[in-house]
């Protein structure tokens, strides 16, 4: 017996090795440290959905898929595949093993035999994906479930119906992107990549999961604080409730229950949250959520999820210059423009270790904050700025450029109006994905800013999507137009100025916005051996050593201390990382050289937090 058990476990040790053997990167420019530590097995273990987690009947599907390549009119599903990618590495990054380009007269397609799992039932299945780029026709054995657009989204789709019996089961799926070719949000991505705009990223980028649910179950919740009134508004969204049926929710702080509460499903109620710790920066204090879906007094759904008790508001101060309030006191907020690309894996960061290192890392070079810059994080990403203490103000990915005119300094065009004229699809596509980024990144905490439109790029409707996006989430600010076209409208008057700090005259728009400076700095400074090319790399201003370029990025920091008690709220300098043929980042884009030492970026930054105002 013995040695029947060790025959097999060495078949089995070998399946692995070739299965390895598959895959490797491709086309490599450079390579973070975390690279090596994939296992093509299944990358991104992680359970991706931290803000409501059912942990024991859920599947990462992640791994090599076979893909083709095709014709952009081919509908039915390839009988031929070119060979296989790993998912979910977008097909032109080298951790997908492809490293390939599609465009828009083709068309991508993923096929994989998958086994489902005996944690997953049958009673109700979901297919999730975390985001796919940009147009997805899903079909499961060979049949057609449905489609979405929107490459910065999650989306699930019910595939119960398609299931065959046994445990093998089909899944396919046809992508389109076009890219910059097309209207539809895509960032920073075009296809011929130059100067601040990167390799196109096409497909599945993150994960791919299944879960088994009831057939009546909590589909989302939405979690808003209310400081002032310590309570959080509470709402389960609940697919086929029946009359009768509740939610029940307690609160725990560690494992002390400190508040329980019964509601209806669909029906917003208030959660009292006692003796509350503000979550901060300093203090990024999370309870715990603990949420049961009752018929008859019976569990016949229930999931696990997380809160904080925050506010973000704007305040006049004594000189009737409007500030930016956190927890109801000036709290200047600083950060990087943090672009979150990979040299290695593009959208996608190579491992889970990988996603946390660079918030880790921002926190210890004593930032506060991050600008999430024309592109939207997985889940878990939110879920360690969350836990380690770091605002976040998110960016809308912009797309549908070009058509308008760019004028960056405010008050310069009185009356002018330089909003795009879009088509009809093309506002369609925006409203429809803004509004779900909006919705599915509700409930994490260290988001506390809202920024619609980058320096007009696409910018159209101004005001009314401005409005709109404070009427669909009051419970934050919005920087209408960062560095953009500017109209009287959003909470917050944002500048851009390279390289030397600067701030809106806080005599003309003081008493109205909030003061920013949404970008500045980009100082460079090319590392042999760790830059994307070796010959025309650039930054705003380029230094040919570590110690010039602290030297000059201590002068920025005097400089911007100086105008906070002008009326400056905050300030964002680019960047945390180089990416591409940019080498203005505080780190290379391998991540293996810190530009300027953690501690004493620290020790600088410490002066914007503790500068008077009058």
């Amino acid at each position: 017996m013995m040695k029947k058990t060790l025959f097999f476990a060495s078949l089995m040790v070998a399946a692995q090795l070739n299965f390895a053997q598959d895959w490797k990167p491709v086309n490599t420019h450079i390579l973070t440290p975390w690279a090596e530590k994939i296992t093509p097995r299944q990358p991104h273990p992680e359970y991706p959905r931290p803000q409501l987690i059912r942990s024991n009947n859920w599947q990462n599907l992640n791994g090599l898929w076979k893909y083709a390549v095709t014709e952009v009119d081919t509908k039915e599903i390839p009988a031929q595949w070119d060979g296989q990618i790993l998912v979910p590495f977008a097909i032109e990054s080298a951790l997908s093993g492809v490293g390939k380009q599609v465009g828009k007269d083709k068309a991508l397609w993923y096929y994989n035999v998958i086994t489902l799992d005996k944690s997953v039932s049958k009673n109700k299945v979901l297919l999730h994906f975390g985001a796919v780029d940009w147009q997805c026709d899903v079909y499961v054995n060979g049949q057609l479930v449905g489609r979405h657009e929107g490459g910065f989204d999650p989306f699930s789709m019910d595939i119960t119906r398609l299931l065959k019996k046994g445990a093998k089961q089909e899944v396919a799926l046809r992508v389109w992107d076009p890219t910059d070719d097309g209207p539809q949000p895509r960032g920073k991505q075009v296809n011929h990549p130059n100067g601040i705009w990167y390799t196109p990223v096409t497909g599945i980028w993150q994960t791919v999961w299944l879960e088994s649910v009831p057939q009546t179950y909590i589909v989302n919740t939405k979690q808003t604080p209310n400081l002032d009134q310590g309570v959080l508004a509470f709402q389960a969204i609940v697919e086929g409730s029946q009359a009768g049926d509740e939610i029940k929710v307690r609160a725990l702080d560690g494992s002390r229950v400190i508040k329980e509460q019964t509601g209806q499903p669909n029906t917003l109620f208030d959660l009292a949250v006692p003796n509350l710790e503000p979550w901060s920066p300093s203090n990024p204090k999370l309870y715990d959520l603990e949420i049961q879906l009752l018929r008859k007094g019976k569990v016949i759904d229930h999931a696990k999820s997380y809160f904080a008790m925050r506010k973000i508001s704007m305040e006049k101060d004594q000189n009737g210059i409007q500030r930016l309030m956190l927890n109801n006191q000036f709290n200047f907020q600083y950060g990087p423009l943090d672009q979150g690309w990979w040299p290695d894996g593009l959208h996608t960061a190579p491992t889970d270790e990988a996603l946390k290192f660079d918030i880790i890392k921002t926190k210890e070079m004593g930032f506060n904050m991050i600008r999430k810059h024309i592109k939207v994080e997985p889940a878990r990403w939110y879920r360690y700025c969350d836990s380690i203490g770091v605002l976040v103000w998110q960016d809308m990915p912009s797309g549908d450029l070009g058509g308008n005119h760019w004028d960056m300094q405010p008050g310069k065009i009185s009356g002018g109006n330089r909003d795009k004229i879009r088509t009809q699809q093309s506002e369609g596509y925006y409203r429809k994905e803004w509004k779900n980024i909006m919705d599915v990144l509700h409930n994490f905490p260290s988001i506390v800013i809202w920024v619609p439109f980058n320096e007009a790029w696409g910018q159209f409707k101004t005001k009314e999507i401005t409005e709109w996006t404070i009427a669909n989430d009051p419970s934050r600010l919005v920087n209408s137009a960062s560095g953009g076209n500017f109209m009287e409208t959003g909470h917050i008057l944002d500048i851009h100025n390279y390289p030397d700090a600067a701030m809106p005259d806080p005599r003309l728009f003081g008493s109205k916005q909030v003061l920013a400076l949404g970008e500045f700095g980009g100082l460079g400074l090319p590392v042999d051996g760790h830059t994307w090319q070796q010959k025309d790399n650039w930054g705003y201003q380029t230094f040919k050593n570590k110690t010039e370029l602290l030297e000059r990025y201590k002068h920025l920091i005097r400089d911007l201390t100086r105008l906070i008690p002008m009326g400056l709220s905050a300030a964002v300098y680019t960047q945390t990382t180089d990416v591409e043929v940019e080498t203005n980042g505080l780190m290379t884009y391998d991540r293996k050289v810190v530009k300027m030492p953690e501690a004493e970026l620290n020790a600088v930054h410490r002066a914007l937090y503790t500068a008077p105002i009058k």
